[in-house]
């Protein structure tokens, strides 16, 4: 018989049992081990990962406005072509279906001529020839008929060849149309893709804008609060409450200064078409940017620019990728009033030359047309319209 031998050895224990006793050291060390991890995760926090992020400084708002402004130029310029392509494509498919309109009623008037035809050697059909010959009693009056009758079935087999070409030519008008119709809704798909684009980036910017203070404001649009950046680093500068490329009113031009300008810029221009564009850009100065407008009330950069050339008597394209494209390129060097200057590499943004390093453009929303130098943003080319 087995004799049973007791354990003298202790029960293991949990090593964080000792944490939830009741002992007085127990309770001494579950504190110390509570503040020390409370101690750990306030260094977390103080460390960075649960900091919050610090407050942006006005120039690093400034920064981000620029850049909201400059991706919604981008957006714009992809709208104004959308639209453009929209409209050709909505005239096409209106042409087109006139088109086919009329064609159909031609062919349903060739189906009625040869209808006709038909039903009529059906009647005259019916008895052979030669019987009809021998049974007639004017047989000349029969061959004449004869003849007639011969003729008329050469009508009908041109009648039945021109048929089948007006069909032909109606199912072709009608295969456009619906292709133009299927661009149509894809262009318009993007038109209104690129309008909620631009307006986003724009709330974005209105929202940072709303950020800063009145004072802050008037720091970042620098001496005499006209809105001009003179870093040169090719940044929109803000002012007039947005950030802004421009300069209204720039050196204390009032509107006889401005009048004297247009005269001295029109006069320099290379010919009198260039001449009227100067003139006409002159005459908009303090008018609103709003994108996608092209006057008279309003304008965007590539609107004025349209505007202004069209007053010349020259049809500039709706968007700035396609006026760069609207004459021969120009050397920086050699700028003449009325020039169309452009800038970002994505050709995003256009004004018009008027002399002395200066431009009369459209900057974008809450800054009117207005005069600006060109050496204030990322200058791209220059086009001399033709």
């Amino acid at each position: 018989m087995t004799a049973t031998v007791a354990s003298h050895r202790k029960p293991r224990q949990h090593p964080l049992a000792s944490l939830t006793g009741g002992s007085r050291t127990a309770r001494t060390v579950r504190t110390a081990a509570t503040l020390a991890l409370a101690g750990a995760a306030t260094a977390t926090v103080l460390d960075g990962t649960g900091q919050a992020a610090p407050r942006p400084t006005p120039a690093q708002v400034k920064g981000r406005i620029d850049a909201l402004y400059q991706e919604a130029e981008v957006a714009t310029q992809s709208y104004n072509g959308a639209k453009e392509a929209a409209g050709t494509a909505r005239r096409e498919l209106t042409r087109l279906q006139d088109e086919a309109a009329r064609r159909t009623q031609k062919l349903n008037t060739a189906r009625t001529e040869l209808g006709a035809l038909a039903a009529s050697q059906y009647r005259s059909g019916g008895v052979d020839p030669t019987v009809r010959l021998l049974l007639s009693a004017d047989p000349q009056r029969y061959l004449d008929g004869a003849a007639v009758l011969e003729r008329t079935g050469s009508h009908q087999a041109t009648a039945v060849a021109g048929y089948a070409r007006r069909l032909g030519s109606v199912r072709q008008v009608r295969q456009r149309a619906e292709e133009t119709a299927e661009r149509l809704a894809s262009t318009e798909a993007t038109l209104k893709k690129q309008r909620v684009t631009v307006v986003h980036k724009l709330d974005a910017a209105e929202q940072l804008l709303n950020r800063l203070t009145a004072e802050q404001r008037k720091r970042m649009a620098g001496p005499g609060g006209d809105g001009v950046s003179h870093g040169g680093d090719g940044k929109e500068a803000a002012g007039h409450g947005h950030a802004d490329r421009g300069a209204h009113g720039e050196d204390g031009l009032d509107g006889v200064a401005h009048g004297a300008g247009a005269t001295a810029a029109a006069a320099s221009a290379p010919n009198p078409r260039a001449a009227r564009a100067v003139s006409f850009a002159y005459a908009a100065l303090g008018k609103p940017y709003v994108w996608g407008a092209t006057g008279p009330s309003a304008y965007d950069c590539s609107g004025l620019t349209q505007a202004a050339w069209k007053s010349g008597g020259v049809a500039l394209p709706r968007t700035t990728y396609t006026q760069i494209s609207s004459g021969p390129r120009v050397d920086r060097s050699q700028l003449a009033p009325g020039d169309l200057v452009f800038f970002y590499s994505g050709i995003s943004h256009v004004g018009l030359y008027i002399g002395d390093g200066k431009m009369i453009h459209a900057p974008h929303p809450g800054a009117p047309v207005r005069i600006a130098p060109i050496d204030q943003m990322p200058f791209a080319a220059a086009t001399r319209p033709a």
